[in-house]
């Protein structure tokens, strides 16, 4: 197999860095199969993503021997820099309540090897999702959670992904709050899809407030999750317009789906390693 490797980088904007970094990977006989900058005008930041193929190395570490090797370059323009494994999928952890359309899709596209993961368990705080796993031959860990439990549960939750080794945690409607101390452990490696076009319609009952406003447009949110509740850095929004006409359950049927879409393509953002995250908001270098 063709050892590929992506490098993302974040910087001060300066002259020189695009001509140093591919002339580096020249160097170390890459070939750029893809590549992606941006320059924030307003924050005068650099970002770049760069796909490239090794055309003749065979090191079983690559990204490190890379790292280890690319640091005169990163000390020059003070860069902020990441070398990932492209062909090696991020072991990923899934969590769940009892709404499973998000877990159901995410599964799907699971066995049609269309998302960059491997799932390592399901865990929830409800039995419902037991079958789930059961037919996709995965571990099912059942952690339940009350007011008076939850620093154990989350111990508990926090053994499964070490003894996992999960990189990614999806909250495919997991209805529970994490707490501070487990969102800042994981930071950059929590998504939760959210039920509604954040800001809007927090809480309980988003369609039935939604429908008692008469809106226009319904949507979802991804996430990465911070202490912050639902203000995390925002990775993939998506919408439908809506009429009067539609009843909550219509809704609902709607929301449902905006929500599995805009879940998989936020999971294929963060496996392709095509973001990079600039304080509160999401650099996406598709």
């Amino acid at each position: 197999m063709t050892q590929k490797i992506i490098l993302n980088i974040k910087c001060l904007d300066q002259m020189g860095i695009v001509a140093d970094v591919t002339r580096f990977l020249y160097d170390s006989d890459f070939n750029i199969i893809e590549s992606t900058q941006f320059n924030d005008a307003n924050s005068k930041q650099f970002f770049m993503r760069i796909e490239a193929e090794n055309l003749k190395a065979d090191i079983d570490d690559l990204t490190r021997y890379l790292a280890e090797t690319f640091y005169n370059i990163a000390n020059k323009y003070n860069i902020e820099f990441t070398f990932y494994d492209a062909n090696k999928p991020i072991r990923t952890l899934l969590m769940v309540s009892k709404l499973d359309h998000c877990l159901e899709d995410v599964l799907h596209r699971y066995r049609l090897n269309s998302l960059n993961i491997e799932i390592t368990s399901i865990v929830s705080n409800h039995l419902n999702a037991k079958r789930i796993a059961d037919f996709n031959n995965l571990p099912f860990h059942h952690l339940p959670i009350s007011k008076d439990t939850k620093d154990q549960q989350e111990a508990k939750l926090r053994k499964i992904i070490e003894n996992e080794n999960a990189g990614l945690i999806i909250l495919a409607r997991y209805m529970q709050i994490l707490s501070d101390k487990i969102s800042a452990e994981y930071s950059g490696r929590i998504i939760n899809i959210h039920h509604s076009f954040l800001p809007s319609f927090k809480g309980a009952r988003p369609y039935h407030q939604a429908y008692g406003r008469g809106v226009k447009i319904i949507g979802a949110t991804a996430h990465y999750v911070t202490k912050d509740l639902d203000e995390g850095p925002i990775i993939e929004q998506d919408i439908e317009h809506i009429t009067h006409a539609m009843v909550p359950k219509e809704l609902i049927a709607i929301g449902r789906d905006i929500e599995r879409r805009v879940l998989s393509r936020a999971i294929r953002h963060h496996t392709e390693h095509r973001i990079i995250i600039d304080e509160n908001r999401t650099i996406i270098l598709r």
